[in-house]
């Protein structure tokens, strides 16, 4: 059976998949491959400056003539200036600031990472790509990046956590579809009353930025509570043809893909991370807040463990991104994939080589509709 829905009808694509919009690999190389490949690509923008992401909006458009996305952060906690309601991060985290970057100084020592110069670190951090901008990870960054997206006048926004309803009237005006990713059915019913045009429902499994609710459990309970008035794109350790069909069986109408496509030629990490990936099993991921703040899903490594060790709270957004940056950024200049292997869903272990994104589409699609139709015999 072909795999197709209302999805394909309403973002202009051949089939129900779409890239997440990962911060650091989502480039443009990358959502320009999965968008001619029949599916959306989806540029994760998360962390790129104003300037950058205009560039990458424009590259794209360059590289495709197809529908494609980008996807940024609206973290309601930065919004509102207030720190996480969960966790038990210091209250004034400008208090401890100073021995928090202390501490990742003594981790680099330790492991013998040299210090890098302050703009290396604040991309590795933020992917910043110029100064003078409104701080990182702020709620002026954030709205300048919107400011950004409504001008380009991109075909889809997704909003990678928060609510994007202050800007919907705009993005609507421009003709452009509105997602959100969601890992509660709360925050789905929330973002469906802003006037959102589909839903991502994203379970613990899947990498960076998660849920903490399953995944298998997550899909239909959205699904019944929204999916009569938005379509839901299922997401969170789907990472072959088969996770594409159960979250069709769990009523989704098509699938958000990130870590199946972190493993090929045009994703933006690193060649050592990429490896990291393809020598992945399935319990070798962890959640951590030690690089952004948030709990997010990744390759365990020693700076997540370091945290765990020293019983130490991870500062709120921005502020642990600015803690971690150094590190990042000398453990990417000295490819050490013990300290930084990157974020990954679950599904790692299905991963086993590198390659182009267009076969990853390929074999998602293909696989997707043999285990459709194979469901039949159970009938």
């Amino acid at each position: 059976m072909a795999l197709n829905s209302r999805i394909c009808r309403m973002l202009g694509i051949e089939h129900p998949i779409v890239l997440a919009g990962m911060g650091g690999a989502s480039v443009p190389a990358l959502a320009a491959a999965v968008s001619n490949a029949g599916g959306l690509g989806v540029l994760g923008a998360a962390a790129c400056s104003p300037e950058r992401l205009r560039s990458w909006i424009r590259e794209t458009r360059a590289l495709t003539d197809k529908p494609f996305g980008v996807d940024t952060l609206l973290p309601a906690s930065v919004r509102r200036g207030k720190a996480p309601e969960t966790g038990a991060a210091p209250a004034d985290p400008m208090a401890v600031f100073g021995e928090y970057q202390q501490f990742a100084r003594d981790f680099m020592s330790s492991e013998g990472l040299d210090e890098v110069d302050p703009i290396a670190a604040m991309r590795a951090a933020a992917g910043a790509e110029s100064e003078g901008g409104p701080p990182l990870f702020s709620k002026e960054f954030f709205e300048a990046q919107m400011e950004v997206v409504i001008e380009e006048k991109v075909p889809v926004y997704a909003a990678g956590l928060g609510n994007p309803g202050p800007w919907m009237d705009r993005l609507h005006a421009n003709g452009t579809i509105v997602m959100a990713v969601v890992g509660k059915v709360k925050h789905a019913l929330q973002v469906v009353e802003s006037g959102i045009d589909m839903i991502v429902a994203q379970g613990h499994d899947g990498g960076g930025h998660n849920s903490p609710v399953g995944t298998i459990s997550l899909i239909p309970q959205v699904v019944d509570a929204v999916g009569d008035r938005v379509p839901v794109l299922g997401a969170g350790g789907i990472t072959d043809g088969r996770g594409v069909a159960a979250a069709f069986m769990l009523g989704a109408e098509g699938a958000w893909v990130g870590t199946a496509f972190l493993a090929t030629d045009e994703a933006g990490i690193e060649d050592f991370q990429k490896q990291a990936i393809a020598e992945g099993g399935d319990g070798d991921t962890v959640v951590s807040r030690s690089i952004t703040g948030k709990p997010a899903r990744m390759i365990a490594n020693k700076w997540a463990n370091a945290w765990i060790e020293a019983g130490k709270e991870p500062l709120p957004m921005p502020y642990q991104s600015m803690v971690a940056g150094p590190v990042m950024a000398a453990a990417i200049r000295d490819k050490r994939m013990d300290v930084l292997p990157g974020f990954a869903g679950q599904g790692i272990g299905l991963i086993k080589s590198v390659r182009p994104a267009a076969e990853v589409m390929r074999d998602l699609v293909s696989d997707a509709e043999k285990a459709l139709a194979g469901a039949k015999r159970f009938g």
